[in-house]
């Protein structure tokens, strides 16, 4: 599997530093070209052919940091593409992404409104622990996690490897049982919004600060899986690295827009 990190940031930021600047931006992360992992940065990271291929896009939760993209993407794609596009996630994210945002207030409802032949978008929804076929050969199976709305990670796999995506959460234990006895794991994306020194509100928002990251990593009992660390703050990323460098895990990264990462 080929994954393109669009956004890795929990919110948008252009960072000036000594060497020059750097754009943060939102989650959101490109699978095998078609499949979108949370779309922070769906319709801002990708040209218009890239968006033409995306077939479905995985919702961790209703956040707006993880959903901003689709209005921009539809936009772009109305009259473009013959297929739907394939929006997944707990009922409770498709229902409300159509109740405050495609409720033809906000945004025209682009889950009914009609095309030539259908409209742009579709939902699917998904419920914990099943899993489900997408398209391309890659199966899905949403696990819930303890974030401040309902929220699940992903168990994302296809024949050769599996990698597991957090989703925003705090302490929580079933997705890290689940990962321990995940055949042919290859990495694990885990959050990291908050540095230790702003403990309270990563409690408060329930996310995650580099010695909470430390503590959850090390229930999964696998020390040598590749960590790759996710949705920090902009305000605050230099902190955040300068604290996971001082953690004694083994394979951690820290992703910035841009990378690639092959499984």
């Amino acid at each position: 599997m080929n994954i393109r990190v669009l956004g890795s940031h929990g919110s948008d930021l252009l960072l000036k530093g000594p060497t020059g600047s750097k754009i943060c931006r939102s989650v959101g992360f490109l699978v095998n070209d078609a499949l979108m992992v949370d779309a922070g940065t769906l319709a801002s990271g990708l040209t218009l052919d890239e968006q033409k291929r995306v077939k479905h896009i995985l919702l961790s939760h209703l956040h707006l940091d993880h959903i901003k993209g689709l209005p921009p993407l539809v936009d772009n794609l109305s009259g473009l593409v013959d297929h739907q596009v394939v929006v997944a996630s707990l009922s409770s994210v498709v229902d409300g992404l159509q109740k405050h945002v495609f409720n033809d207030m906000v945004f025209p409802n682009f889950f009914n409104l009609q095309g030539p032949r259908h409209s742009i978008l579709r939902a699917q929804g998904l419920e914990a622990k099943k899993e489900v076929m997408l398209s391309g050969g890659i199966s899905v199976t949403p696990v819930l996690v303890n974030h401040t709305v309902e929220t699940v990670g992903f168990v994302i796999r296809d024949d050769s490897a599996a990698w597991i995506y957090s989703g925003d959460t705090h302490l929580t234990e079933e997705i890290w049982r689940v990962a321990a006895r995940t055949s042919n794991l290859k990495g694990i994306f885990i959050e990291v919004s908050f540095p230790d020194s702003m403990m309270d509100i990563a409690i408060q928002s329930k996310h995650l600060t580099p010695s909470l990251l430390a503590q959850e990593f090390r229930k999964i009992g696998k020390p040598d899986l590749p960590l790759y660390v996710y949705h920090m703050k902009p305000t605050v990323r230099e902190a955040i690295i300068q604290e996971i460098a001082q953690l004694e895990i083994e394979r951690v990264t820290v992703l910035e827009e841009g990378q690639e990462i092959e499984l």
